[in-house]
């Protein structure tokens, strides 16, 4: 009998879990739907307005209330995957070197401790650190190929993006690579293979899906980083793929121009503008997930 109850009891308890989880992941969609909307009913005038010419257009005038994106969406995506592909080399390395070599003892925590501190450095921090350092570095590189010596550029804020999302890509990458289960690892070494060798066959790719996911992370957070781009990019507004140049960013036009924008189709246009920054981050990391399936299927995570 009171086995039953237990059962019962047990039985109850699953349901109200489950019907708890099932309410956060309603109230999480339900918030993401209502940004969505909220964004598209503040830049409804913009999107009648400017039509498909603001994803089209490189001009950007509220004098005129000419407004075309493509010079910021450019700018986003160079410096997210400029940063990303810095960061994912260095990542790579770390989460190596601590998730395979150096497992435990003092340096390992140190340096495990120094990686996760990064995280939690303000941008504005990063930002007063890129003007100081980064510039005159590349100041000097643009004075060498006779270039304007602004020191600000794409290149500037991509270098120091990439130090900014370092630690969410080798956090993540040093757990799952410590999570490979150590019966692969010898069964790798009994058969003759080498550490390198087993890194490179065996504890990689089971791990391959958790790496990329951290590495989808990085760039979720340097497509969304404001303060410190905005002081390094040099907020030009004209459309460039040279990474010398000063460039802009979807984020950095909002925190510059929103107090300052006074016409309704001017604000509506900024707004317009972070809704694109919202479907562009929607996009990639639904397109991130995918891979990441494809991923766990092929190394059976």
């Amino acid at each position: 009998m009171s086995s039953m109850r237990t059962s019962t009891a047990g039985r109850r308890s699953d349901a109200a879990f489950r019907a708890f989880l099932t309410t956060v992941g309603i109230a999480v969609s339900v918030l993401l739907a209502a940004i969505f909307f909220s964004l598209l009913a503040a830049s409804r005038p913009a999107l009648v307005h400017n039509g498909l010419a603001f994803l089209t257009g490189s001009a950007w005038d509220p004098v005129t209330e000419e407004f075309g994106a493509l010079p910021f969406l450019a700018g986003t995506l160079l410096t997210s995957f400029i940063a990303l592909a810095i960061a994912t080399v260095l990542s790579l390395s770390l989460s190596i070197l601590l998730g395979e070599y150096l497992t435990s003892g003092p340096f390992s925590t140190l340096l495990r401790s120094l990686v996760e501190l990064l995280a939690g450095i303000p941008s504005v921090v990063y930002g007063f650190v890129g003007l100081a350092f980064l510039v005159p570095i590349v100041r000097q590189l643009q004075m060498a190929l006779r270039m304007p010596p602004f020191g600000v550029s794409i290149l500037t804020a991509s270098l120091l993006l990439s130090v900014m999302v370092l630690p969410y890509a080798a956090s993540i990458g040093r757990e799952v690579i410590a999570l490979v289960p150590a019966d692969l690892r010898e069964a790798s070494l009994s058969l003759g293979a080498t550490r390198s060798e087993t890194l490179r066959r065996v504890t990689l790719p089971f791990a391959s899906s958790g790496i990329f996911g951290g590495i989808l992370l990085a760039l979720g957070r340097a497509l969304g980083e404001t303060m410190a781009v905005t002081m390094l990019i040099g907020n030009s507004t004209a459309l460039t793929l040279n990474l010398l140049a000063p460039g802009n960013t979807m984020a950095s036009v909002i925190a510059n121009e929103f107090t300052e924008a006074t016409g309704d189709i001017y604000l509506a246009s900024l707004v317009e503008v972070a809704m694109l920054l919202f479907i562009v981050s929607m996009v990639l990391n639904l397109a991130g997930k995918s891979v990441i399936r494809r991923l766990a299927m092929r190394s059976g995570t």
